[in-house]
């Protein structure tokens, strides 16, 4: 396994497994095939309702705790200092640890700065090893990254070969924060997995397109985090340390990028309102569900 430095010294696997869309029913017996294939790096978040699963599984592996990177997220809802601080120490609890590697604010709106002021003290303390934040455009990333007590360790953000985020990497580059992708394959979107310079360039290697993509990836020094619920998938994506993509290779899969993401902008207003309803609708059903309780 590979590793990166993040910029306060703690060393990340470049390579994880992430469990987004990934059913709780499913959930504990993947990170068991993941852990068995040799993923030590784990990817979750407080909206993907499957931290438990995570937990539960890495007990059941037996490995030691400090053989694990952990990662969560916090959601929006729960943001403000009082609200994401308790939230944190309740995601470590469904985890079954006492410390997070790394945790993240999932996305950069409501009250984000009284959230990253939770995590820079529960950092302080010792209970996250790192901070970071996920899909903070660059002008975002600076504001944080200045204005901020402590820095950002990681941006976790939608990068892929269709949307090579240059613009994102020369901002992360300068301010020392470690560029992770939340959709290195871009979901197949935009026909990536038969994408024929991605095909061609994986027959010189034999090796797959969704290889070829993590291979792409890691040379650039960006940390993946692919997801499948296949464990022959899972091996696949494991074995990516065997080859290396020549000068030429990268120069023809810099040539794909469009600049443009696969899925939405966090820029486009009516994105923003639909973020909004996502978290009234949960806080709705949550009080629903208080009041059966009652």
């Amino acid at each position: 396994m590979q590793y990166v430095t993040l910029n306060n010294g703690v060393k990340m696997p470049q390579l994880g497994f992430g469990v987004y869309q990934v059913t709780k029913e499913a959930c504990e017996h993947c990170v068991l095939d993941a852990l068995e294939i040799g993923y030590r790096s784990f990817d979750t978040a407080q909206s993907y309702f499957n931290e438990e699963e995570v937990g539960s599984a890495i007990q059941k592996s037996g490995l030691p705790r400090e053989e694990i990177f952990l990662t969560t997220k916090v959601w929006i809802e729960h943001y403000g200092y009082e609200q994401a601080k308790t939230s944190v120490l309740e995601s470590m609890q469904k985890l079954q640890v006492d410390y997070l590697d790394l945790c993240l604010l999932h996305q950069p709106f409501a009250d984000y700065y009284g959230a990253w002021r939770a995590l820079e003290d529960l950092y302080e303390a010792g209970k996250i090893r790192a901070i970071g934040v996920s899909n903070f455009y660059p002008d975002r990333l600076v504001d944080i990254a200045n204005f901020a007590r402590i820095r950002p360790m990681v941006n976790q953000i939608e990068t892929h070969p269709l949307n090579q985020q240059t613009l994102a990497k020369q901002y992360l580059n300068k301010y020392g924060i470690q560029m992770e992708a939340w959709a290195p394959f871009g979901e197949g979107r935009g026909g990536l997995f038969e994408n024929n310079v991605l095909k061609s360039i994986g027959a010189k290697y034999d090796k797959t397109t969704a290889q070829v993509m993590l291979r792409w990836h890691i040379q650039r020094g960006t940390v993946v985090i692919p997801k499948s619920i296949r464990k022959e998938r899972m091996e696949e994506n494991f074995n990516v340390f065997d080859f290396t993509l020549t000068d030429e290779d990268m120069v023809a899969i810099a040539a794909l990028d469009t600049g443009t993401s696969s899925f939405f902008s966090h820029y486009d207003p009516a994105i923003v309102e639909w973020f909004v309803q996502m978290v009234d609708a949960r806080k709705q059903n949550h009080d629903s569900s208080k009041e059966e309780k009652i």
